[in-house]
């Protein structure tokens, strides 16, 4: 799989350079973050404000205080690496980075803050977008498809849906990605981080699974709408879905954010030479 592949190259540069320190997807990779494709280069941090590049190799000088994580590597703290990250990713991309930086926080614990934690910093790249994604980063969003659609549902105009609702229906109890409430319509994200392709027979379980739930909801609720990752990125098959299930837009469509679907997440370390820039940078 290409993260896989990916912190293996993380690991290798571990055993081969002094004492290195991983930011950005580097660090990700490391923490359970999501990374969607495999990045092209490798990220370190350095602490006294220089940045160059070796290879694949991108060292960002930092000059602002960081909190770091002693695992198996050295890296930025998840804060931080989720911080950094948001900071350049496409948003829809960045939201599902949060997403998943919320999850792996014990239960009731403080959240990041993340437009406070990046006005605080020299850095001051990309601080409206920390803004757009820490209201509405949520735990509840169980996987980067689930918040990749959560933004493009929101730029294609049609009003916001709940996570997660459960429901109980012939004494089974089920519960949907998304839930439009009034108009009863229950719509499940599939794909990117749902099961693992790799295992045959847990795949045909699942798909049996969701089919006898799929058609209990659709006996009891108002309308059922499935998509896949395909769908989000090119926008108007997940639009087309969304009408035909019942859904209609509620306010305009945001085409330059619906554009950014198509931003390859992959490639972001091209727009991030430099950073995070040291001061006055």
């Amino acid at each position: 799989m290409p993260w896989e592949r990916y912190r293996l190259r993380v690991h290798a540069v571990a055993r081969t350079w002094s004492a290195p320190v991983f930011c950005l997807e580097s660090a990700a990779s490391e923490l359970g973050l999501p990374l969607l494709g495999e990045a092209r280069n490798i990220h370190l941090l350095s602490p006294d404000g220089r940045s160059w590049r070796e290879g694949d190799v991108i060292v960002h000088g930092w000059t602002d205080e960081r909190a770091l994580h002693a695992g198996a590597l050295m890296t930025t703290g998840l804060a931080d690496t989720t911080l950094d990250l948001c900071r350049v990713l496409p948003p829809a991309f960045a939201l599902a980075v949060a997403d998943a930086a919320l999850r792996l926080l014990p239960a009731g614990g403080p959240s990041f803050e993340l437009s406070v934690r990046g006005r605080a910093q020299a850095n001051r790249r990309g601080v409206r977008q920390l803004d757009w994604v820490e209201a509405r980063a949520s735990a509840q969003a169980e996987s980067p498809g689930e918040s990749v659609s959560r933004a493009a549902i929101e730029w294609l105009g049609f009003e916001k849906p709940e996570l997660q609702q459960v429901f109980t229906y012939e004494g089974e109890t089920d519960r949907s990605d998304f839930y439009w409430r009034r108009l009863r319509i229950v719509g499940e994200s599939d794909g990117y981080g749902k099961y693992n392709a790799s295992d045959s027979m847990a795949m045909k379980d699942h798909f049996v699974r969701e089919k006898r739930r799929e058609d209990r909801l659709r006996r009891h609720e108002g309308g059922f709408v499935r998509w896949d990752w395909a769908d989000v990125v090119q926008v108007e098959p997940l639009d087309r879905k969304l009408r035909a299930a019942g859904l209609t837009p509620i306010s305009p469509r945001q085409s330059l954010l619906l554009a950014s679907l198509a931003s390859n997440p992959r490639a972001f370390a091209h727009r991030t030479k430099g950073f995070p820039a040291s001061r006055g940078a």
